[in-house]
């Protein structure tokens, strides 16, 4: 479950971060003085429009690892329009299983991919993506996809339109001895919406996030450490609701190992170093490393195939415009 957004993705200059206030790597939310932007970018040439939103980058990589038909499912919610169809038939055509709320009055969600020097930073205008709703989840068509899932994953920015939903499935993941996952998402996450993001912290056997992130949640907290390793370990740790799984710490460095905490213990996983001049734009990277890496865990695969696969696919994504791939992996 997450925010279906229609990324708007376009190469800008060190002008056009200034004139909206724009930071390279970061994600928010847009504000009213980002709202003239969409328009900017639509009008440049070099435009690309891509089915995007955190959790369906993640959740279309590992379905396109996969290569299963049909073996994910998505919810969220979208607008009844243009770009609402357009996202509805990029998710089915890569073989994920779509149950899209569709608002009445809100347009489908869009975000905007600023990209200099093939870093990126990203402004969500979540419009129908706010309004999804937990009654939309009670469905019974919708929940019997719940009761069906083994696995389940979240962006951290679904905590931002309904905590409600997500405490629905990570209750039901820990009754059932499913695992359920998340991923720190943004800075702005673990600032703002700390009390949510607690919450559902008991319930998460893995969380994933980037280095940036984790020294946010970190700093939330009050630990008194900027060391990466030491805050996945620390997070690995924390309290949770059922014993049935032992919490995994998953995080990205960028070109750095990813580091990986579990049973008090930290591992580090290089990942597949690019030239420079083969990277296109760095959008989606840390979804589709998710994405690679689940693909691999709902095999149960040992987790240094599930971080090769994560590394795999992020590798494939960084060198292409947002989060595309060709049409069959090639991952050993």
């Amino acid at each position: 479950m997450g925010n279906p957004l229609l990324d708007i993705s376009a190469v800008v200059d060190d002008d056009f971060l200034q004139k909206y206030d724009i930071k390279l790597n970061n994600a928010i939310l847009a504000e009213d003085k980002h709202l003239p932007m969409y328009d900017e970018m639509a009008s440049k040439g070099n435009v690309d429009y891509i089915a995007g939103g955190a959790t369906q980058n993640s959740i279309r990589v590992a379905q396109w690892m996969l290569q299963i038909p049909g073996a994910t499912s998505y919810m969220g919610s979208i607008g009844k329009d243009k770009f609402g169809e357009e996202m509805k038939k990029n998710s089915t055509e890569a073989g994920v299983n779509v149950h899209y709320y569709e608002d009445e009055a809100a347009p489908t969600g869009t975000c905007a991919v600023c990209v200099v020097g093939g870093e990126r930073s990203l402004i969500a205008n979540l419009s129908a993506a706010n309004c999804y709703k937990s009654e939309h989840l009670k469905r019974p068509e919708n929940w019997k996809l719940v009761e069906k899932a083994k696995y389940f994953y979240i962006a951290g920015f679904f905590l931002t339109v309904s905590p409600e939903s997500i405490m629905l499935v990570a209750e039901h993941a820990a009754a059932n001895n499913k695992v359920f996952m998340m991923n720190l998402s943004a800075p702005f996450i673990c600032e703002f919406f700390k009390d949510v993001q607690e919450k559902a912290l008991p319930y998460m056997d893995y969380v994933f996030g980037n280095e940036t992130e984790a020294r946010t949640f970190a700093k939330v907290h009050g630990w008194e450490t900027e060391n990466v390793e030491e805050i996945a370990l620390k997070i690995s740790q924390w309290p949770k609701a059922s014993g049935a799984h032992k919490r995994i710490t998953v995080i990205t460095q960028g070109s750095d190992p990813v580091v990986v905490a579990e049973d008090g213990k930290v591992k580090l996983f290089p990942v597949i170093l690019l030239p420079k001049e083969k990277l296109v734009d760095t959008n989606g990277a840390g979804d589709a490393f998710v994405g690679g890496f689940l693909s691999q865990l709902v095999q149960e695969k040992p987790i240094e195939d599930c971080v090769k696969a994560g590394c795999y696919a992020a590798n494939v994504i960084i060198q292409r415009s947002g989060c595309t791939y060709p049409e069959k992996p090639d991952f050993k």
